[in-house]
């Protein structure tokens, strides 16, 4: 499973949304089977992914079950730890 996560290097609130993703990935034994990949939106690479995905606002938070299959979404803000959790666990 890969979580990406789309936003700016500047950007307080991306920043915060990657750790709290982070955080709770260590806090509920996932590091190791969840990867996570921030994409930085001012980079070509990044704004050719958000654009393929559709990201309008920042932060957006991504769940994948592969690398085409979205699964769950967040727009303009990190997503709630308990909704989190239920999407990795289903």
């Amino acid at each position: 499973m890969i979580i990406e996560i789309y936003g700016k290097q500047d950007c307080e609130l991306c920043q915060t949304a990657k750790k709290k993703v982070i955080h709770f990935l260590q806090k509920w034994d996932l590091s190791d089977s969840v990867q996570v990949v921030f994409h930085d939106t001012e980079t070509v690479e990044g704004a050719a992914e958000s654009d393929y995905f559709d990201v309008f606002e920042i932060p957006s938070v991504l769940i994948k079950k592969d690398p085409e299959s979205v699964i769950a979404r967040w727009d303009g803000h990190a997503p709630p730890s308990e909704e989190l959790r239920r999407r990795l666990s289903g």
